[in-house]
């Protein structure tokens, strides 16, 4: 088995990747994982002193190895990979303070989650400075728990080696692993850096379609915060906390139709900012819930369709090696969307 290398993209920023995106993780929590990185698989072996007297057998690895997640400590000694004075000990064992303790590192899921993967890239152009990808349904953007390999990003690394140079493989923003459409990778840091900064300033245009359940009003604009869901940390949620971060979609409908005899309608939907789930989320919050998605749909008609109904359609930018320069990509619907559309009696050419 080849030791695993640290990656190069623990510790940026979370807030540099937030577009309608995420896994079951946001970035900041993911960071976590990757933080020790393993360059070294070598025991570790820790003389204790009376200030560990007293002190749990997991608090005490946990103060003395703060490289690891406590998550990570918590599972090395449960499958025995930490002796104390030669014997398998329990986390909640109190030590005396003169133990002699040996820790086996052991390498996770995560610690591969940055190797290359010979992936099919669907790639509309590419530069010296970008690429820009029409995502499939069904492929993770970033790895996060559940999904540390066979993501984008592997497939990134494979295709174009130099991005190991560059944080997060050049991902700045995401799309959810069942939303297809539009990305934009950077290939080097500055342009990267050019990018994110097109993010925070709200001048990067990312325009979607989504089939939503109802027929809303012909055009709006939705400003409301999101945050994490109070009771439920793997979904979004419309919130007033103070850890909510500002939101603001704009939508306008494009054709009504009917599926399954119920109403739906054909939206476009303009993001202003990007926050985790926001178009899914804002419109759930109005009442027009994405048709198929599971999560925020509604759950009786979550069988219609096998994913929520949105795609990344249009992608604008300026281009970052010249910045006057307005740049402009287009991504068709996927078949899957289309014979949807054609189910609900909407013609996309005509709208």
């Amino acid at each position: 088995m080849n030791t695993p290398t640290k990656p190069v993209f623990a510790g940026q920023e979370p807030d540099l990747i937030s577009p309608d995106s995420a896994d079951a993780l946001d970035d900041a929590e993911d960071a976590d994982e990757f933080s020790a990185g393993v360059d070294d698989l070598a025991p570790i072996s820790l003389k204790l002193d009376a200030s560990s007297c007293g002190v749990r057998l997991d608090k005490v690895l946990s103060s003395r190895l703060p490289q690891y997640s406590r998550a990570r400590l918590q599972q090395w000694i449960d499958s025995g990979h930490v002796l104390v004075d030669g014997k398998v000990a329990k986390a909640k064992s109190g030590m005396l303070g003169d133990e002699l303790i040996t820790l086996q590192p052991q390498p996770s899921n995560s610690d591969f989650a940055f190797q290359p993967e010979p992936m099919a890239l669907e790639v509309l152009h590419e530069d010296e400075s970008i690429v820009v990808i029409n995502k499939p349904v069904g492929l993770v953007v970033h790895p996060a728990a559940g999904n540390w390999q066979g993501t984008l990003l592997n497939g990134l690394l494979h295709r174009w080696p130099q991005l190991a140079g560059v944080p997060r493989a050049g991902i700045v923003h995401r799309l959810d692993k069942d939303t297809s459409g539009l990305l934009v990778v950077a290939k080097t840091l500055s342009a990267q850096t050019h990018l994110v900064r097109q993010l925070q300033e709200r001048s990067m245009g990312r325009e979607y379609l989504a089939l939503v359940w109802g027929q809303p009003i012909s055009s709006g604009r939705i400003e409301a915060a999101i945050g994490r869901h109070p009771r439920d940390r793997t979904r979004m949620a419309v919130s007033k906390s103070l850890l909510a971060k500002s939101a603001v979609t704009h939508y306008s409908r494009v054709a009504n139709g009917v599926l399954d005899g119920k109403a739906v309608a054909l939206l476009r939907c303009k993001l202003e900012t990007g926050r985790t789930h926001q178009i899914r989320v804002h419109l759930q919050s109005i009442g027009f819930p994405l048709v198929g998605d599971a999560v925020y749909g509604k759950q009786h008609l979550v069988g219609v369709f096998p994913r929520q109904a949105l795609h990344a359609e249009r992608l604008a930018l300026q281009h970052p090696a010249n910045r006057r320069e307005s740049c402009e990509w287009t991504a068709a619907l996927p078949a899957d969307m289309s014979e949807l559309l054609a189910r609900a009696g909407i013609d996309v050419a005509a709208a």
